[in-house]
């Protein structure tokens, strides 16, 4: 991978089973060497692009083509079916709303949770704290379990944590399509 790429995929592939009847998912599973019981959904189907750093990519297409599928394997949350997918650095993503999330605890304890995940210490949070806490801002709520915010609050708080763990790379699944247009236009300008 030349050195001033941040994402380089090749020959990307990611393929579902489609089942007609859960039974025949079972099927399938006690006797793999018979007769497949399911159709092969094309997800993506050899995909390829590169991203340098510094570089801004958007993907765009109809619902159901793919796109969050991509992101997801380019955050590693799914594997490929077949390809290569090569992501350098710190990778943050906002994939879909609460994911990484533990609804039953306070915005702030998810803030230093989201930062355990990345591989933070607890002292390198709370230098990122009020940074975070500011951009999202949401006030008294941050004391709340996550579980009573609004999806707006949601993913303010989400947002505020992805961009301030300082990532290589930054992933954003329709995320910001929740938020008002005000925290939209400031997001966007965090990011560009």
């Amino acid at each position: 991978m030349e050195t001033n790429l941040a994402i380089h995929v090749a020959g990307l592939s990611k393929i579902y089973p489609l089942y007609d009847r859960p039974f025949d998912r079972l099927r399938e599973a006690l006797h793999p060497f018979k007769r497949k019981c399911h159709r092969d959904f094309h997800a993506l189907r050899d995909v390829g692009f590169d991203v340098r750093a510094g570089e801004t990519l958007g993907i765009i297409g109809r619902n159901g083509s793919g796109k969050s599928t991509l992101l997801k394997i380019l955050a590693g949350v799914l594997t490929p079916t077949a390809g290569r997918v090569r992501v350098a650095g710190r990778v943050s993503s906002l994939l879909e709303l609460g994911a990484g999330f533990n609804p039953e605890m306070t915005g702030l304890e998810n803030v230093y949770l989201q930062g355990t995940l990345m591989g933070f210490t607890r002292g390198e949070m709370d230098e990122r704290r009020d940074a975070i806490l500011a951009f999202a801002d949401i006030g008294e709520f941050i004391s709340q379990p996550v579980k009573h915010y609004s999806s707006g609050m949601f993913v303010r708080l989400a947002f505020a944590c992805a961009i301030h763990v300082e990532p290589d790379v930054l992933i954003v699944d329709e995320a910001l399509a929740v938020g008002d247009v005000e925290f939209q236009q400031k997001s966007y300008q965090a990011i560009c």
